[in-house]
């Protein structure tokens, strides 16, 4: 019974997202029915206590990431950047090569340590500028972004610095580095299966005689009448965000060290910098990014920068409520007890690699979230996978590139805050995009850590 209610909950905020309700009210509202059917007596303090304060905590920490990350994406559209860019990799690479561009872009930038949500809002303008001039449907961007920011980068390639990659580090005592030729495999498999199919789909919709579409919600600013920046200084913005982000992770620590105590009024206030290294660099980078946008093209900017940035604003706080209440949900879920029902029937796996794939994969699509269903997943089984690795000499390395590739699998579904930003900054619904992400996300991912799994047991390299 208690394994039913925490399926239906999943199962209603997947539907209530897939036709287009608002998660911001229904991730509360499945939570707590949930909650209502196992203990009625806990739907108020469950609310307060569990998803309120999870929810706040991720605003408390991401908010000024998401803001900074869509006020980045609006001035490189008003600018022309991002036109200037699209337009000199389509003569570069021909317009049919689109989307293959799109995809490299995202893994440039996420493999350079770029959050995904900035990615998200970084690239956006850029593709929905190359996909028109392209003529290729709007609807295959978002799965297009999902490859290249969402899969390989985020979790296979070898060190990563993306959190999917750091968590496994801590409970295997592995680097980010874990079992090199495995992630290889793994960052191939996808990226080629991956594009394939989007290609493949591009070529249906052409077939069909179906391009790029009207009448589309949160459209970039066309600018047809402008003379482009030249791409090489366009393109300097976002290089620098992957530079500074890099110089800000290693001189924070030596700055502020590993805590700093404030004294307001009196009293004495300890705030602990090494969790926070990672925000503050990527903040820190993109207020780079945006002044050096700025000293480029002030002019362009400047006369429309009021409007945009109210917008990109409105659209940033669209997309962190969203994916804000996504993490409430996981947290009441994780805390009832149809969920530690399912982590005790996953530990009855035999192989330890199967059974970390799966464990893994499972609590990420519960959860909604590859980063704290990994979370959930290790703390409560990783004694149990290095127990059984030891046993059968799977080095840790093997347990910690499954684990991190397995998070980036059916954390995709349709109630991921990730998706669900996707989709709100590119202006289209589920019933548009979401097929074609579940096919590259999910499906082509999860696919990956079998033949990594696969890959290992029958040639033992690592």
């Amino acid at each position: 019974m208690d394994f039913l209610v925490v399926l239906s909950a999943l199962l209603l905020l997947m539907f209530a997202a897939y036709r287009g309700y608002s998660v911001i009210l229904f991730a509360p509202i499945c939570a707590l029915l949930a909650v209502l059917l196992t203990d009625p007596s806990m739907v108020l303090p469950m609310f307060s206590g569990v998803f309120m304060d999870k929810m706040v905590a991720f605003i408390k920490l991401y908010f000024p990431v998401f803001m900074l990350g869509a006020v980045f994406g609006k001035v490189i559209e008003l600018s022309g950047f991002s036109k200037s860019i699209v337009t000199a990799v389509i003569r570069l690479v021909g317009r049919q090569r689109a989307i293959l561009s799109i995809v490299l872009v995202c893994a440039l930038l996420t493999y350079g340590g770029v959050s995904l949500f900035v990615v998200v809002f970084a690239v956006y303008p850029f593709a929905a500028e190359m996909f028109r001039q392209s003529d290729i449907p709007k609807r295959l961007i978002p799965a297009t972004i999902a490859l290249g920011a969402f899969t390989f980068t985020m979790a296979a390639l070898p060190g990563t610095p993306q959190i999917q990659n750091i968590i496994p580090t801590t409970f295997f005592k592995t680097t980010t580095w874990a079992a090199p030729w495995l992630g290889i495999i793994g960052t191939l498999f996808i990226f080629t299966v991956g594009m394939l199919y989007l290609e493949w789909r591009r070529k249906a919709a052409a077939r069909a005689g179906e391009g790029y579409g009207d009448n589309h919600q949160n459209e970039p600013e066309r600018l047809d009448d402008v003379t482009l920046p030249n791409p090489y200084v366009a393109i300097l913005p976002l290089i620098l965000v992957g530079v500074l982000n890099k110089v800000f992770t290693s001189l924070i620590p030596v700055y502020f060290g590993s805590t700093q105590t404030l004294d307001i009024s009196g009293q004495p206030l300890t705030v602990q910098v090494t969790p926070l290294v990672a925000i503050w660099a990527v903040q820190g980078a993109l207020l780079g990014g945006i002044v050096c946008v700025m000293l480029f093209a002030f002019k362009s900017v400047a006369s429309r920068f009021a409007a945009g940035s109210t917008s990109a604003i409105a659209g940033s706080l669209l997309a962190s409520m969203n994916t804000a209440s996504e993490y409430g949900f996981g947290a009441v879920i994780a805390a009832l007890p149809g969920f530690a029902w399912i982590t005790g029937a996953l530990k009855n796996i035999p192989n330890p690699l199967i059974n970390e794939a799966v464990s893994v994969s499972l609590l990420a699509g519960i959860t909604g979230s590859a980063s704290g269903g990994m979370s959930i997943a290790l703390a409560a089984l990783a004694d149990s996978f290095i127990q059984a690795a030891n046993a059968a000499s799977i080095p840790l390395e093997v347990l910690h590139r499954v684990a991190s590739m397995a998070s980036g699998g059916m954390d995709t579904m349709p109630h991921n805050g990730a998706v669900i930003t996707l989709l709100a900054v590119t202006g289209l619904t589920h019933r548009q995009s979401y097929r074609d992400i579940f096919a590259v996300s999910v499906v082509i991912a999860t696919s990956a850590v079998f033949v990594v799994i696969g890959t290992y047991y029958l040639f033992g390299i690592y």
